[in-house]
Order: structure tokens, then sequence, then C-alpha cells
């Protein structure tokens, strides 16, 4: 199984270093010197990771071959994918990868079903499950532990206890009122 583990930013210097958005769990092991990654668009790799570092905050990757400004500028927005054992599990029990969590069902704490996962959603600062409601309308879950209490891979499913508001934005106002009251 093929798992996008990071794309590649902007170039980072004159020596041929890019940024990287890490997509990954697991940058140590995924994105390591010596880590041989397909791309997306294929065209561009695989690409071979020379090294790695952290500035900043970011983690700068350096691939064979790419030795110049010009040749990282090349490879922005470039996916980075890496070859999984569809049976690998993350060390830590509270990590899952996407394909875990795409297609479990979501219902709440109460059992009332709210729909199916479709995609995760990785941005800079959380990420967010996609679930499509049996109407075909979508809603954002954000992947965090007070919000999504329970994921149960033998069952297939996805407990989340929602804030008002989150499902239905009417709750919200609702729940605003009371506390007024």
């Amino acid at each position: 199984m093929q798992l996008v583990v990071a794309r590649i930013g902007r170039a980072h210097g004159i020596k041929g270093e890019v940024t990287v958005e890490v997509r990954t769990d697991e940058p140590e092991v995924r994105l390591a010197p010596g880590a041989v990654l397909a791309t997306d668009p294929p065209a561009v790799g695989p690409l071979t990771i020379e090294t790695g570092r952290v500035h900043s905050g970011r983690l700068l990757l350096r691939f064979e071959g790419v030795r110049d400004r010009t040749g990282a500028e090349a490879l922005r927005n470039t996916l980075l994918i890496a070859d999984v054992d569809p049976d690998e599990t993350p060390e830590d029990p509270e990590e899952f990868y996407d394909h875990q969590l795409v297609d479990l069902d979501v219902v709440t704490a109460d059992g009332t079903e709210v729909g199916r996962i479709t995609e995760i959603t990785h941005l800079p600062y959380q990420d967010l499950l996609v679930v499509e409601r049996p109407d075909g309308t979508e809603v954002l879950i954000p992947f965090v532990s007070e919000i999504v209490p329970e994921i149960d891979l033998e069952e297939q499913r996805a407990v989340i206890d929602p804030p008002p508001g989150l499902l239905d934005p009417g709750q919200a106002e609702i729940a605003s009122t009371r506390e007024d009251v």
C-alpha cells in the first residue's frame, strides 16, 4: 500500500534543500536519509533522501541529485509516497493511518448515526475527519480526543462527542441562548 508521507514546499537556501509538509506521525522512519520515495507526479521520482534536518521548526530535506535552488524549486508541491505494509499499524495505540480511518462509520456516544469518514484533511494545526452524512452533505470533525474519544477498528466505527453546533449550527445558537439565561 502506498501512503503520502509529505508534500514538498519551497526551496530553502541555494544548495538544493526543500521544506516539507510532513503527513506522517513517523517522519524519523519514513523521511530518514536513504529512504526511497515514489512521487506524485510520478515523472519527478523516485527520490532518495540524502539528508534531513530541522530548522526553525520545519523539516528540511535534500535529495540525491538535487544540488541547487533551481532543482529544489522544480520539486515544489510534489507528494512523497512511501510503500507501507497494509497490516502495519503505528506503535502508539492512539495513532492511526489515514487508510485505517477512511470508511469508518461515525456515531455519537448515544449511538446516533452521523455518517461515514470519506477522507482525512491534514492542516498545519490539526487533522479533520471529513464525514459524509446519509443525506450526502459533509461535516468536518476535528480529530482530537475530546471530540473523537473512541476509534474502534474491530467494529469499524468512530465514536464522537460533538460540542453544540458542530453537527448542527442551529444548536450552537440554542446553546448560547441557554447560557445567557
